[in-house]
């Protein structure tokens, strides 16, 4: 079996679907939800159970994590850039299989979007989903205080079901029972566990860096820690007994995919019929959300992956080319060295193959890529531009990307939803004026014009979610059809 056909989703042929699930939520950012959720897969995992990783919001970073500590490709759930509907379609079709899935909270269990309510937040996602909610909790310096802070989570949303507790950083054994009784005297509810207050278990700080440090295996032994301690002061018994108890799920009236149709995977060209997206895939190059690659395939298209890293080429077979976000800047020297890479992208642009790239792939279609030391590296150069890293992040946060003209994906004045996440700038070749950028984008701080879009080839920072407008999968595909 290929490594895609291992990442296909098989969907649930029944009308409802039984998910043992968990997720893990913190009362705030730090309180250790990660810490627990890595732990919780990563026992999990080593005992033989096949584990389930789902990341609430756009981050890649922490889906990362859960894919090094359970060997299973983990999935976003994310209730604004894609429909209810939806994030209910991807859990039960992502969770087909497993023994346990594991949820991972965003921030903490009410904040999203919107202060005032629950839009995409780690609250609208377990209750998207009906499961129950395990409440991480930071002890330091309190003992009955702490049964207040999971009253007032329980009251705040009554639809919501926290059904147990795991309280982090207590400074002693004693201590975790004190804290115990008044939680569970005071809101009904079982704690289930703790960890000690370990220097050792802090998760460095995130950054585009740390996934080729993943990937490479340097965290596995904050895994391995975390996991020991999860061991060793929590019941995993009850903890998977309350994940068991979640009421079965339903598919939505009109899902995305056919429940009797799985979408199309391996990396063999079979009749010719079926255009080859060809895409970029290896250290450099992995941030994708894995619904995109679903909706291609349902619209036609064949799958190809190959790895610039490795030396090799665009597959001569491809008519079309997406280069998806990553890390560059890691590995500029590399992608620089691979010149027939860099040669093919000029030559497919200059044929008006179709070609998408967001963030990392943006970034390799520049002139020139300067990391973070200042050496410059020569790139694709099919984009009047030039790109630089700084210590300063550059932007970060949701998307609403408006097309300014008709483009690969969208049609003038369609909208994608998306996430922006980078330390780089591009610096604009003014006298390209006008400058064709792709995109209007709304986030927090206002609109701005972004990206570039010229013939068939399209690229931006805005990592789109093709979900949030399914139609522009089979756009995409119907080009790529059509390219010659």
């Amino acid at each position: 079996m290929t490594d895609d056909m291992k990442q296909a989703i098989q969907p649930d042929s029944s009308a409802t679907a039984r998910r043992s699930r968990i997720v893990v939520a913190g009362t705030g950012s730090g309180a250790g939800k990660t810490t627990v959720t890595l732990g919780l897969m990563k026992a999990f995992a080593d005992s033989g159970l096949r584990v389930q990783g789902f990341k609430c919001g756009p981050d890649y970073i922490d889906p990362t994590y859960h894919t090094a500590a359970t060997g299973t490709p983990s999935r976003n759930l994310d209730s604004w850039m894609t429909s209810p509907d939806t994030v209910r379609e991807t859990f039960i079709r992502a969770s087909e299989g497993a023994d346990i899935s594991v949820i991972e909270g965003v921030m903490g269990l009410y904040d999203g979007k919107d202060p005032l309510s629950n839009i995409g937040s780690t609250a609208e996602i377990a209750m998207l989903t009906d499961s129950p909610v395990l409440l991480v909790v930071d002890v330091r310096s309190m003992a009955r205080s702490a049964a207040a802070i999971v009253l007032g989570f329980q009251r705040l949303e009554p639809k919501l079901r926290i059904a147990g507790v795991i309280v982090n950083r207590c400074g002693s054994q004693g201590h975790y029972g004190i804290v115990k009784r008044a939680i569970e005297q005071e809101c009904g509810i079982p704690v289930l566990g703790w960890l000690k207050r370990d220097d050792g278990l802090d998760i460095p700080e995130r950054h585009l860096g740390l996934v080729p440090a993943v990937e490479r295996g340097e965290l596995e032994p904050l895994f391995q820690r975390a996991a020991e301690l999860i061991r060793a002061g929590t019941d995993l018994d009850a903890l998977r007994a309350l994940a068991d108890s979640a009421s079965p799920l339903s598919l939505p009236e009109h899902p995305l995919f056919p429940p009797d149709q799985p979408p199309t995977a391996g990396h063999e060209v079979e009749t010719g019929e079926r255009p080859i997206i060809a895409v970029a895939r290896d250290a450099a190059f992995n941030f994708y959300y894995p619904e995109n690659m679903d909706l291609l395939r349902l619209a036609g298209a064949e799958i190809v992956y190959f790895s610039p890293l490795a030396g090799e080429r665009v597959p001569e077979h491809a008519n079309g080319l997406y280069l998806g976000g990553g890390f560059p800047e890691e590995f500029a020297a590399d992608i620089a060295a691979n010149t027939g890479f860099l040669e093919d992208i000029r030559t497919a642009v200059s044929r008006d193959m179709p070609v998408f790239a967001e963030c990392g792939g943006y970034m390799v279609l520049a002139r020139t890529l300067t990391d973070w030391a200042g050496h410059a590296y020569r790139m694709a150069g099919v984009i009047p531009s030039d790109v630089r890293m700084q210590e300063k992040r550059a932007a970060l946060g949701y998307r609403e990307a408006t097309a300014l003209h008709d483009c690969l994906l969208l049609e003038a004045g369609e909208t994608i939803r998306g996430h922006e996440f980078h330390y780089s700038v591009m610096s604009y070749d003014e006298s390209a004026a006008p400058y064709p950028f792709a995109y209007q984008t709304k986030g927090m701080r206002g609109l701005q014009s972004e990206g570039y879009a010229k013939g068939n080839l399209l690229a931006a920072y805005t990592h789109i979610h093709l979900a949030s407008l399914p139609k522009a999968a089979a756009r995409w595909v119907e080009k790529c059809r059509a390219y010659d």
